[in-house]
Protein backbone atom coordinates (compact mmCIF):
# COMPACT_ATOMS: atom_id res chain seq x y z
CA UNK A 1 0.00 0.00 0.00
CA UNK A 2 1.60 3.49 -1.17
CA UNK A 3 1.53 6.58 0.96
CA UNK A 4 -1.54 8.66 0.49
CA UNK A 5 -2.59 12.05 0.32
CA UNK A 6 -4.62 13.52 3.24
CA UNK A 7 -7.98 15.65 1.54
CA UNK A 8 -7.58 18.85 1.82
CA UNK A 9 -10.02 18.90 4.87
CA UNK A 10 -7.48 17.69 6.87
CA UNK A 11 -4.23 19.42 6.63
CA UNK A 12 -4.15 21.92 9.21
CA UNK A 13 -1.21 24.23 7.41
CA UNK A 14 -1.48 26.81 4.75
CA UNK A 15 0.92 27.70 2.36
CA UNK A 16 3.95 29.92 3.59
CA UNK A 17 3.32 32.81 0.88
CA UNK A 18 2.35 33.59 -2.61
CA UNK A 19 5.86 34.17 -4.15
CA UNK A 20 6.55 33.02 -7.33
CA UNK A 21 10.18 31.27 -7.92
CA UNK A 22 12.12 32.15 -10.55
CA UNK A 23 11.76 30.79 -13.52
CA UNK A 24 13.67 31.51 -16.70
CA UNK A 25 14.85 29.37 -19.97
CA UNK A 26 18.31 30.56 -19.69
CA UNK A 27 19.86 27.22 -18.63
CA UNK A 28 22.24 29.42 -16.07
CA UNK A 29 19.16 30.88 -14.46
CA UNK A 30 19.61 27.28 -11.81
CA UNK A 31 21.46 23.89 -11.47
CA UNK A 32 24.55 22.88 -11.27
CA UNK A 33 25.50 24.82 -14.42
CA UNK A 34 29.36 26.26 -13.96
CA UNK A 35 32.34 24.17 -14.14
CA UNK A 36 33.52 25.86 -10.61
CA UNK A 37 34.12 23.33 -8.35
CA UNK A 38 34.93 25.97 -5.34
CA UNK A 39 31.88 28.39 -6.57
CA UNK A 40 30.95 29.76 -3.38
CA UNK A 41 28.21 32.29 -2.44
CA UNK A 42 28.84 34.79 0.42
CA UNK A 43 25.73 37.05 -0.52
CA UNK A 44 24.50 38.96 2.72
CA UNK A 45 20.91 40.81 2.91
CA UNK A 46 19.11 42.43 6.03
CA UNK A 47 17.10 39.09 6.73
CA UNK A 48 20.54 36.76 7.00
CA UNK A 49 23.68 36.65 8.37
CA UNK A 50 26.80 36.15 6.19
CA UNK A 51 27.79 32.64 5.59
CA UNK A 52 31.40 31.89 4.71
CA UNK A 53 33.70 29.11 3.74
CA UNK A 54 35.41 28.68 7.27
CA UNK A 55 31.71 28.29 8.23
CA UNK A 56 30.25 25.84 6.22
CA UNK A 57 33.68 23.18 6.74
CA UNK A 58 33.60 23.77 10.15
CA UNK A 59 29.40 22.66 10.20
CA UNK A 60 30.67 19.62 7.30
CA UNK A 61 33.15 18.55 10.01
CA UNK A 62 30.84 18.44 12.47
CA UNK A 63 28.17 16.70 10.69
CA UNK A 64 30.48 14.02 9.15
CA UNK A 65 32.45 13.62 12.04
CA UNK A 66 29.97 13.88 15.27
CA UNK A 67 27.45 12.52 13.15
CA UNK A 68 25.33 14.89 15.36
CA UNK A 69 23.18 17.82 14.86
CA UNK A 70 24.31 21.46 14.31
CA UNK A 71 23.73 23.61 17.74
CA UNK A 72 20.36 25.75 17.34
CA UNK A 73 22.36 28.99 16.19
CA UNK A 74 24.02 27.00 13.08
CA UNK A 75 21.04 25.70 12.16
CA UNK A 76 19.31 29.04 11.88
CA UNK A 77 21.88 30.21 10.03
CA UNK A 78 22.29 27.38 7.23
CA UNK A 79 18.75 27.69 6.89
CA UNK A 80 18.73 31.13 6.07
CA UNK A 81 21.12 31.28 4.25
CA UNK A 82 20.00 28.63 2.31
CA UNK A 83 16.84 30.15 1.37
CA UNK A 84 18.89 32.77 -0.32
CA UNK A 85 20.40 30.35 -2.61
CA UNK A 86 17.60 28.35 -3.35
CA UNK A 87 15.16 31.05 -4.46
CA UNK A 88 17.33 32.29 -7.01
CA UNK A 89 16.88 28.31 -8.29
CA UNK A 90 14.33 28.25 -11.02
CA UNK A 91 12.04 25.47 -10.69
CA UNK A 92 14.02 23.29 -13.18
CA UNK A 93 17.37 23.21 -12.63
CA UNK A 94 19.96 22.85 -14.96
CA UNK A 95 22.07 19.84 -14.80
CA UNK A 96 25.45 19.32 -16.24
CA UNK A 97 27.11 15.80 -17.01
CA UNK A 98 29.10 13.70 -15.25
CA UNK A 99 26.74 13.70 -12.18
CA UNK A 100 25.60 11.09 -9.86
CA UNK A 101 21.58 10.95 -9.72
CA UNK A 102 20.41 9.62 -5.87
CA UNK A 103 17.20 9.05 -5.07
CA UNK A 104 14.98 8.54 -1.69
CA UNK A 105 17.26 8.69 1.27
CA UNK A 106 14.11 9.13 3.99
CA UNK A 107 17.00 10.06 7.08
CA UNK A 108 19.25 7.28 7.05
CA UNK A 109 22.46 9.31 7.65
CA UNK A 110 25.06 6.54 7.77
CA UNK A 111 23.84 5.57 4.22
CA UNK A 112 23.75 8.89 3.19
CA UNK A 113 27.62 9.01 4.55
CA UNK A 114 28.45 5.14 2.83
CA UNK A 115 26.92 7.16 -0.80
CA UNK A 116 29.47 9.37 -0.37
CA UNK A 117 32.07 6.97 0.57
CA UNK A 118 31.05 4.55 -2.17
CA UNK A 119 31.09 7.52 -4.94
CA UNK A 120 32.95 10.53 -3.60
CA UNK A 121 31.80 13.94 -1.62
CA UNK A 122 31.24 17.04 -3.35
CA UNK A 123 33.21 18.81 -5.28
CA UNK A 124 34.87 15.89 -6.22
CA UNK A 125 31.30 14.34 -7.10
CA UNK A 126 28.58 16.58 -8.67
CA UNK A 127 25.25 15.30 -7.18
CA UNK A 128 21.64 15.59 -8.22
CA UNK A 129 19.83 14.20 -5.08
CA UNK A 130 15.61 13.63 -5.92
CA UNK A 131 13.90 14.49 -2.33
CA UNK A 132 12.52 12.99 0.68
CA UNK A 133 15.70 13.71 2.59
CA UNK A 134 13.50 13.33 5.23
CA UNK A 135 10.96 11.09 7.47
CA UNK A 136 11.07 7.50 8.81
CA UNK A 137 14.88 7.52 9.55
CA UNK A 138 16.50 8.40 12.88
CA UNK A 139 18.85 11.41 11.32
CA UNK A 140 16.50 13.72 9.28
CA UNK A 141 17.84 16.27 10.63
CA UNK A 142 21.53 15.81 9.95
CA UNK A 143 20.76 14.30 6.51
CA UNK A 144 18.96 17.33 5.49
CA UNK A 145 21.54 19.74 7.19
CA UNK A 146 24.49 18.37 5.81
CA UNK A 147 23.22 18.24 1.99
CA UNK A 148 22.20 21.99 2.47
CA UNK A 149 25.65 22.57 3.98
CA UNK A 150 27.07 21.15 0.49
CA UNK A 151 24.62 22.94 -1.18
CA UNK A 152 26.07 26.23 -0.21
CA UNK A 153 29.24 25.44 -0.14
CA UNK A 154 28.90 23.91 -3.59
CA UNK A 155 26.16 25.59 -5.07
CA UNK A 156 26.88 24.44 -8.75
CA UNK A 157 27.97 20.52 -7.61
CA UNK A 158 24.68 20.00 -5.46
CA UNK A 159 21.65 20.05 -7.00
CA UNK A 160 18.37 19.64 -4.65
CA UNK A 161 15.08 18.60 -5.42
CA UNK A 162 11.62 18.53 -3.33
CA UNK A 163 9.98 15.44 -3.03
CA UNK A 164 6.74 14.61 -1.47
CA UNK A 165 7.87 14.44 2.07
CA UNK A 166 9.29 18.30 1.71
CA UNK A 167 5.58 19.16 3.19
CA UNK A 168 4.39 20.14 6.38
CA UNK A 169 1.24 17.74 5.57
CA UNK A 170 3.62 14.54 5.70
CA UNK A 171 6.16 15.53 8.06
CA UNK A 172 3.94 15.90 10.57
CA UNK A 173 2.92 12.25 10.69
CA UNK A 174 6.16 10.24 9.64
CA UNK A 175 8.99 11.52 12.20
CA UNK A 176 10.01 15.02 10.82
CA UNK A 177 8.17 17.23 13.35
CA UNK A 178 8.95 14.64 16.51
CA UNK A 179 12.85 14.58 15.65
CA UNK A 180 13.16 18.18 15.18
CA UNK A 181 11.19 18.81 18.83
CA UNK A 182 13.42 16.66 20.45
CA UNK A 183 16.40 17.72 18.74
CA UNK A 184 15.62 21.32 19.38
CA UNK A 185 13.56 21.91 22.12
CA UNK A 186 14.12 25.56 22.13
CA UNK A 187 11.39 27.40 23.25
CA UNK A 188 11.77 30.18 21.11
CA UNK A 189 12.60 28.78 18.07
CA UNK A 190 10.91 26.17 16.16
CA UNK A 191 13.44 24.46 13.30
CA UNK A 192 10.32 21.86 12.16
CA UNK A 193 8.80 25.47 10.74
CA UNK A 194 12.12 26.74 9.79
CA UNK A 195 12.73 23.64 7.71
CA UNK A 196 9.70 23.03 5.98
CA UNK A 197 9.74 26.76 4.95
CA UNK A 198 12.70 26.32 3.01
CA UNK A 199 11.32 23.44 1.26
CA UNK A 200 9.04 25.82 -0.71
CA UNK A 201 11.95 27.26 -1.93
CA UNK A 202 13.50 23.68 -3.31
CA UNK A 203 13.54 22.94 -7.18
CA UNK A 204 10.69 21.06 -8.56
CA UNK A 205 12.62 18.96 -11.54
CA UNK A 206 15.92 19.25 -13.08
CA UNK A 207 17.00 18.32 -16.67
CA UNK A 208 20.30 16.86 -16.98
CA UNK A 209 22.04 18.02 -20.38
CA UNK A 210 18.82 18.66 -22.38
CA UNK A 211 18.47 14.83 -22.09
CA UNK A 212 17.27 13.26 -18.82
CA UNK A 213 13.75 14.51 -17.16
CA UNK A 214 14.66 14.33 -13.05
CA UNK A 215 12.25 14.70 -10.64
CA UNK A 216 10.65 13.33 -7.40
CA UNK A 217 7.74 11.48 -8.30
CA UNK A 218 6.35 11.73 -12.09
CA UNK A 219 4.52 13.50 -14.94
CA UNK A 220 0.90 15.40 -15.05
CA UNK A 221 -1.84 15.15 -17.30
CA UNK A 222 -1.70 19.21 -17.12
CA UNK A 223 1.65 19.52 -18.51
CA UNK A 224 3.39 18.91 -21.98
CA UNK A 225 5.94 20.84 -22.46
CA UNK A 226 9.43 21.75 -19.32
CA UNK A 227 8.61 25.21 -20.08
CA UNK A 228 4.94 24.85 -18.59
CA UNK A 229 6.92 23.81 -15.59
CA UNK A 230 8.99 26.81 -15.25
CA UNK A 231 5.47 29.34 -15.08
CA UNK A 232 4.73 27.26 -11.51
CA UNK A 233 4.61 28.92 -8.54
CA UNK A 234 6.78 26.27 -6.25
CA UNK A 235 6.74 28.36 -3.42
CA UNK A 236 4.01 26.88 -1.01
CA UNK A 237 3.07 23.93 1.03
CA UNK A 238 2.54 20.79 -1.55
CA UNK A 239 -1.01 21.82 -3.21
CA UNK A 240 -3.59 18.27 -2.72
CA UNK A 241 -4.22 18.45 -6.54
CA UNK A 242 -2.38 19.91 -9.73
CA UNK A 243 0.91 19.84 -11.58
CA UNK A 244 3.19 20.46 -8.49
CA UNK A 245 1.39 18.05 -6.96
CA UNK A 246 1.41 15.51 -9.63
CA UNK A 247 5.48 15.95 -10.16
CA UNK A 248 6.45 15.18 -6.56
CA UNK A 249 3.44 12.09 -6.31
CA UNK A 250 2.76 10.19 -9.59
CA UNK A 251 3.69 6.89 -10.28
CA UNK A 252 4.50 4.89 -13.59
CA UNK A 253 2.28 1.95 -14.28
CA UNK A 254 2.02 -0.99 -16.20
CA UNK A 255 -1.71 0.52 -17.64
CA UNK A 256 -1.43 2.60 -20.88
CA UNK A 257 -2.93 6.57 -20.10
CA UNK A 258 -3.50 8.20 -17.08
CA UNK A 259 -5.15 6.68 -14.05
CA UNK A 260 -6.57 7.64 -10.77
CA UNK A 261 -3.12 6.89 -7.83
CA UNK A 262 -4.26 4.68 -4.77
CA UNK A 263 -2.08 7.43 -2.82
CA UNK A 264 -4.95 10.06 -3.18
CA UNK A 265 -2.37 12.19 -4.81
CA UNK A 266 -1.11 12.23 -8.27
CA UNK A 267 -1.77 10.19 -11.13
CA UNK A 268 -0.33 6.88 -12.64
CA UNK A 269 0.86 6.78 -16.08
CA UNK A 270 1.63 4.46 -18.67
CA UNK A 271 4.24 4.17 -21.36
CA UNK A 272 2.36 5.73 -23.77
CA UNK A 273 2.34 8.99 -21.81
CA UNK A 274 6.03 8.45 -20.69
CA UNK A 275 7.10 8.31 -24.81
CA UNK A 276 4.93 11.20 -25.62
CA UNK A 277 6.78 13.46 -22.63
CA UNK A 278 10.20 12.03 -24.12
CA UNK A 279 9.12 12.71 -28.15
CA UNK A 280 7.58 16.51 -27.00
CA UNK A 281 10.69 17.25 -25.12
CA UNK A 282 13.55 15.67 -26.81
CA UNK A 283 14.50 13.65 -23.92
CA UNK A 284 16.19 10.21 -23.27
CA UNK A 285 15.13 9.36 -20.01
CA UNK A 286 12.66 10.31 -17.15
CA UNK A 287 14.79 9.57 -13.72
CA UNK A 288 12.62 9.61 -10.93
CA UNK A 289 12.71 8.09 -7.41
CA UNK A 290 9.33 8.06 -4.78
CA UNK A 291 9.00 4.04 -5.02
CA UNK A 292 10.89 1.42 -3.27
CA UNK A 293 12.80 -0.97 -5.72
CA UNK A 294 14.33 -3.91 -3.89
CA UNK A 295 17.08 -3.85 -6.49
CA UNK A 296 17.91 0.00 -5.71
CA UNK A 297 16.99 0.91 -9.48
CA UNK A 298 14.43 -0.76 -11.50
CA UNK A 299 13.59 0.09 -15.58
CA UNK A 300 10.34 0.19 -16.82
CA UNK A 301 7.72 1.65 -19.91
CA UNK A 302 10.57 0.12 -22.22
CA UNK A 303 13.86 1.96 -20.44
CA UNK A 304 12.13 4.96 -20.75
CA UNK A 305 11.25 5.60 -16.78
CA UNK A 306 14.19 4.39 -14.57
CA UNK A 307 12.99 4.73 -10.43
CA UNK A 308 15.82 5.04 -8.09
CA UNK A 309 16.41 4.45 -4.55
CA UNK A 310 19.20 5.45 -2.29
CA UNK A 311 18.12 4.30 1.19
CA UNK A 312 19.42 0.75 1.93
CA UNK A 313 17.38 -1.67 4.49
CA UNK A 314 14.29 1.05 4.04
CA UNK A 315 13.03 2.04 7.90
CA UNK A 316 16.24 -0.59 8.91
CA UNK A 317 14.27 -3.90 8.17
CA UNK A 318 13.09 -4.07 4.39
CA UNK A 319 15.99 -5.66 3.45
CA UNK A 320 16.73 -3.79 -0.34
CA UNK A 321 19.92 -2.44 -2.11
CA UNK A 322 20.17 0.69 -2.61
CA UNK A 323 21.23 2.65 -6.29
CA UNK A 324 23.00 5.36 -7.97
CA UNK A 325 22.96 6.61 -11.16
CA UNK A 326 26.09 8.09 -12.43
CA UNK A 327 25.79 9.64 -16.21
CA UNK A 328 29.16 10.46 -18.34
CA UNK A 329 29.61 12.82 -19.87
CA UNK A 330 28.89 10.74 -22.84
CA UNK A 331 25.43 11.72 -23.17
CA UNK A 332 26.02 15.32 -24.23
CA UNK A 333 27.61 14.19 -27.50
CA UNK A 334 26.38 13.73 -30.76
CA UNK A 335 22.47 13.11 -31.69
CA UNK A 336 22.40 9.14 -31.21
CA UNK A 337 21.62 6.92 -33.71
CA UNK A 338 21.14 3.04 -32.63
CA UNK A 339 21.52 1.77 -36.70
CA UNK A 340 25.02 3.26 -37.58
CA UNK A 341 28.52 3.98 -35.05
CA UNK A 342 27.42 6.91 -34.50
CA UNK A 343 25.29 5.36 -31.66
CA UNK A 344 28.70 4.29 -29.92
CA UNK A 345 30.65 7.40 -30.53
CA UNK A 346 28.11 9.46 -28.75
CA UNK A 347 28.36 6.78 -25.74
CA UNK A 348 25.20 5.14 -26.28
CA UNK A 349 24.69 1.42 -27.14
CA UNK A 350 22.04 -0.49 -28.95
CA UNK A 351 19.97 -0.85 -25.74
CA UNK A 352 19.85 2.55 -25.15
CA UNK A 353 16.79 4.87 -25.59
CA UNK A 354 16.80 6.56 -29.21
CA UNK A 355 16.47 10.29 -29.21
CA UNK A 356 13.17 11.27 -30.89
CA UNK A 357 14.94 14.59 -32.73
CA UNK A 358 11.69 17.50 -33.00
CA UNK A 359 14.46 20.31 -33.43
CA UNK A 360 12.92 20.73 -37.31
CA UNK A 361 9.32 19.53 -36.56
CA UNK A 362 7.00 22.67 -36.85
CA UNK A 363 3.50 23.31 -35.37
CA UNK A 364 1.45 22.44 -38.15
CA UNK A 365 2.88 19.19 -38.50
CA UNK A 366 4.03 17.86 -34.85
CA UNK A 367 1.13 16.24 -34.27
CA UNK A 368 1.41 13.74 -37.46
CA UNK A 369 4.97 13.44 -36.62
CA UNK A 370 4.48 13.25 -32.92
CA UNK A 371 2.09 10.02 -33.89
CA UNK A 372 4.70 8.23 -35.85
CA UNK A 373 7.53 9.25 -33.75
CA UNK A 374 6.00 7.42 -30.61
CA UNK A 375 5.23 4.46 -32.33
CA UNK A 376 8.89 3.91 -33.59
CA UNK A 377 10.32 4.57 -30.34
CA UNK A 378 8.31 2.30 -28.65
CA UNK A 379 9.08 -0.16 -31.24
CA UNK A 380 12.77 0.61 -31.13
CA UNK A 381 12.73 0.16 -26.97
CA UNK A 382 10.86 -2.73 -26.67
CA UNK A 383 12.60 -4.62 -29.13
CA UNK A 384 16.11 -3.91 -27.15
CA UNK A 385 14.58 -3.97 -24.31
CA UNK A 386 16.63 -6.97 -22.87
CA UNK A 387 19.93 -5.94 -24.18
CA UNK A 388 22.31 -3.67 -21.87
CA UNK A 389 21.01 -0.45 -20.78
CA UNK A 390 22.36 2.85 -22.28
CA UNK A 391 26.25 3.28 -21.87
CA UNK A 392 26.10 6.83 -20.23
CA UNK A 393 24.33 5.26 -17.91
CA UNK A 394 25.68 2.98 -14.76
CA UNK A 395 24.52 2.22 -11.54
CA UNK A 396 25.97 1.79 -8.33
CA UNK A 397 24.22 -0.41 -5.57
CA UNK A 398 24.76 -1.11 -1.43
CA UNK A 399 24.03 -2.27 0.92
CA UNK A 400 23.07 -0.46 4.48
CA UNK A 401 25.79 0.91 6.18
CA UNK A 402 27.43 -1.43 9.46
CA UNK A 403 27.30 1.26 11.86
CA UNK A 404 23.50 0.38 13.15
CA UNK A 405 24.01 0.70 16.59
CA UNK A 406 21.15 -0.03 18.68
CA UNK A 407 18.84 0.99 15.97
CA UNK A 408 15.52 -0.88 15.70
CA UNK A 409 12.90 -0.97 13.06
CA UNK A 410 11.09 2.24 12.88
CA UNK A 411 7.23 1.27 13.88
CA UNK A 412 5.76 3.18 11.18
CA UNK A 413 4.02 1.23 8.58
CA UNK A 414 2.13 -1.64 10.77
CA UNK A 415 -1.48 -2.45 9.69
CA UNK A 416 -4.16 -3.56 12.09
CA UNK A 417 -2.24 -7.40 11.74
CA UNK A 418 1.33 -5.99 12.34
CA UNK A 419 2.11 -6.58 8.80
CA UNK A 420 4.62 -3.96 7.96
CA UNK A 421 3.80 -1.58 5.01
CA UNK A 422 6.96 -0.16 3.21
CA UNK A 423 4.53 3.00 2.03
CA UNK A 424 2.45 3.30 4.95
CA UNK A 425 -1.09 4.95 4.26
CA UNK A 426 -1.47 8.71 5.37
CA UNK A 427 -3.93 8.96 8.21
CA UNK A 428 -7.24 9.84 7.59
CA UNK A 429 -7.19 12.69 10.15
CA UNK A 430 -4.57 14.98 11.48
CA UNK A 431 -4.95 16.45 15.18
CA UNK A 432 -3.15 19.60 15.05
CA UNK A 433 -0.85 20.47 17.90
CA UNK A 434 -0.73 23.96 18.95
CA UNK A 435 3.22 24.58 17.85
CA UNK A 436 2.62 23.89 14.40
CA UNK A 437 1.57 27.52 14.03
CA UNK A 438 4.77 28.73 15.83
Amino acid sequence: MADSFPSAGTTPLLASGNQRATSSSDPNAGGATTDNPHDFSTTSTNSAPVVTKEDLDQWIHHLTSKHLQLPLKHAEKLCDHAKLILSQESNVAEVRTPVTIAGDIHGQYHDLMELFRISGSPPDTNYLFLGDYVDRGYFSVECFSLLLCYKIRYPRRVTLLRGNHESRAITQVYGFYDECMRKYPSATTNMWRTFTDLFDHLPLVAVVENKIFAQHGGLSPNLDTIDQIRELNRVQEVPHEGPMCDLLWSDPDERAGWGISPRGAGHTFGSDVSARWNHLNGLYLIARAHQLVMEGFNWSHDKQVVTIFSAPNYCYRCGNQAAILEVSSTISGPAADTNTSTAEDAGLNTGGIMEQNLATSTTNNMNQNLSTGIESHLQNTTASDTRPGPKWASFLQFDSAPRRGGLQPMNFGLDDEGTFLADEPYPSQLIPKPDYFL
